[in-house]
């Protein structure tokens, strides 16, 4: 069933307060909700769901107010709701006409509208991000044909793996399922296996290599004697074959994967898509996630550097590699042809498409560069800090949402909650200088001496 959307009624309650009566309407994050779409992302949001019988699903403007307050000042589901609650401008912007004292939702049902929307329609919040930097005067529309591309790592939220630490784990999932189930182990290994984990690990730290592979030794042979065991006691059962398929899989891959082994390795248990990623950094040579595409503005709006497109890049591919597809859903989100695009040396050997072959600038490049795009070039920089916000200010930083549709969704709404919060201070900002306008004429008349 389709969801019953909110409109504005007009109608007063003896017994509460109307919001846009008790809260300033010049708010920047008032302004902003009037500014908004919604219909556009009703139309968009609603094409999942259906005309059958049911129960109805929560408001698309609640939903979709709820996951930009949440990106926009980087806040956890529980916090979300906490603030929601004792905020009046919160519930403004999500469209409640009265004051509520108490959640008209569940805090799992943000988990579950993110993924019924998935990637492909959440990109609209994007999308109307960029529209309505050009409807408030943030950007023209001309800002948005030249582009910096570039790629970053979106962290998962994931302890470092170690081979030592992946085996015990796995150990004890298998031991804590085989409780759950019912299935009687010959032995656990909990007490012995935790004191060669922590030996493993004083080893390590002390560089006493032979007695830490020794340790690890132990380890290994800990979680293969319980992997034996369970194979045995569930042997044509097929209830708990079904149970125990993905744990079993996975403690064996942990088990016979190597530190120099080529080709994927499971670095996490709860999250096996993780993959290992190296960005040259001296400081942080490898970081376990996914890797990014993210698109930013090139020269600067008067609202500030705005993100055109971003995407999560399973597998770890070639970043020239990646052009072929991230140019055309540029142009489609922004709704234009690009220019100009530029990118980094990390780009060289692009496959951008035919028609953008020659659009495409790497940083160091001698022909085809005239005076202007030259000056251009040394613009590419400027992608960086917009990546350092998204990640430090937006959720990007470290990634909470499960799966491999949990890092597209995540990547794309830290975007839109970065543009949304570039448009709350451009608005803002439009406030303030409108009241210092109005005001002007009077400090002149009651200080005279300061002209």
């Amino acid at each position: 069933m389709r969801p019953k959307e909110r409109r504005d009624s007009g109608q007063n309650d003896l017994f509460r307060a109307r919001l846009d009566q008790i809260v300033d309407l010049d708010h920047a994050l008032a302004k902003l909700g009037r500014a908004i779409d919604w219909r556009f992302l009703e139309q968009r949001f609603g094409a999942v769901y259906t005309d059958k019988v049911g129960h109805p699903p929560l408001p698309t403007r609640l939903m979709a107010g709820l996951s930009i307050l949440k990106h926009m000042h980087n806040l956890s589901d529980e916090d979300l709701c906490a603030r929601w609650v004792e905020n009046p401008y919160y519930q403004l912007f999500c469209g409640e006409e009265f004051f509520r004292h108490k959640l008209t939702f569940d805090r799992s049902s943000l988990t579950r509208w993110r993924q019924r929307m998935g990637e492909e329609r959440l990109t609209a919040l994007v999308q109307e991000s960029l529209s309505v930097a050009v409807r408030t005067g943030a950007a023209k529309p001309a800002d948005f044909s030249k582009v910096i591309v570039d790629t970053t790592v979106q962290p998962k939220a994931v302890a470092f793996p170690t081979d030592a630490r992946l085996m015990h784990r796995a150990r004890e999932r298998l031991v804590k399922l085989a409780r759950k189930t019912g299935v009687e182990l010959r032995q656990s290994y909990a007490r012995v296996g935790k004191h060669a984990l922590i030996a493993h690990q004083r080893y390590a730290h002390a560089k006493q290599f032979k007695r830490a592979n020794r340790a690890l030794r132990t380890i290994r042979t800990y979680l293969g004697r319980v992997i034996r065991d369970i194979g045995r006691k569930i042997r044509d059962e097929a209830e708990l074959e079904s149970a125990f398929a993905h744990p079993l899989m996975l403690a064996r891959r942990v088990r016979e994967q190597r530190q120099h082994q080529r080709g994927r390795k499971v670095y996490s248990l709860h999250a096996p898509e993780v993959e290992c990623i190296g960005k040259g950094k001296a400081h942080r040579p490898y970081e376990f996630g996914v890797k990014v595409s993210l698109a930013a503005t090139l020269h600067r709006s008067q609202g500030g550097q705005f993100i055109a497109h971003v995407k999560a890049l399973p597998g770890n591919p070639y970043d020239g590699h990646t052009l072929a597809a991230v140019i055309p859903e540029i142009e489609t989100q922004v709704g234009a042809n690009l220019a100009r695009i530029v990118a980094d040396r990390g780009y060289r050997g692009h496959n951008a498409p035919p028609e953008h072959k020659f659009k495409v600038y790497i940083s160091g490049q001698r022909r085809r560069v005239t005076k202007t795009i030259k000056r251009e070039l040394r613009r590419r920089p400027a992608v960086e800090p917009v990546i350092g916000h998204v990640k430090a200010e937006h959720r990007m930083g470290r990634n909470y949402l499960a799966g491999t549709h949990g890092d597209a969704a995540n990547a794309v709404l830290a975007a839109a909650g970065y543009n949304f919060r570039r448009l709350l201070e451009w608005l803002a900002l439009l406030l303030s200088i409108i009241l210092a306008t109005l005001t002007a004429p009077d400090d002149q008349k009651s200080h005279p001496t300061a002209a």
